[in-house]
């Protein structure tokens, strides 16, 4: 569980799981992109309201591979910074198979 925010009515928090959710649907809207187990894929670590994001790509196979790399960095940064207002520091990503279709 993060905390997003502490209102002076309590905390607002987001679970993991949905967490991961974000991550997993803003790596699959890029083209060639796929995550295969996202449980296992994604790992966030929350720090003084900085977030570091690893996450576990299989790839279309001729794709770019820094190229995919870099679009699924940015729609995840992006998705996690507009969805839950933090400090994104960095989205690590690796690419552990290719793969012959979506």
């Amino acid at each position: 569980m993060t905390t997003l925010t502490r209102e002076p009515l309590g905390e607002i928090s987001i679970s993991t799981g949905a967490l991961q959710q974000i991550v997993v649907h803003a790596a699959r809207s890029v083209d060639g992109a796929r995550v295969r187990r996202p449980r296992k894929a994604v790992e966030i670590r929350a720090a003084d309201d900085r977030w570091r994001i690893a996450l576990a790509l299989g790839a279309r196979r001729g794709a770019q591979l820094a190229d995919l790399g870099a679009a699924v960095q940015e729609r995840v940064a992006d998705a996690v910074q507009t969805m839950c207002e933090a400090e994104v520091e960095a989205v690590d990503v690796t690419i552990e198979e290719l793969t012959d279709g979506d």
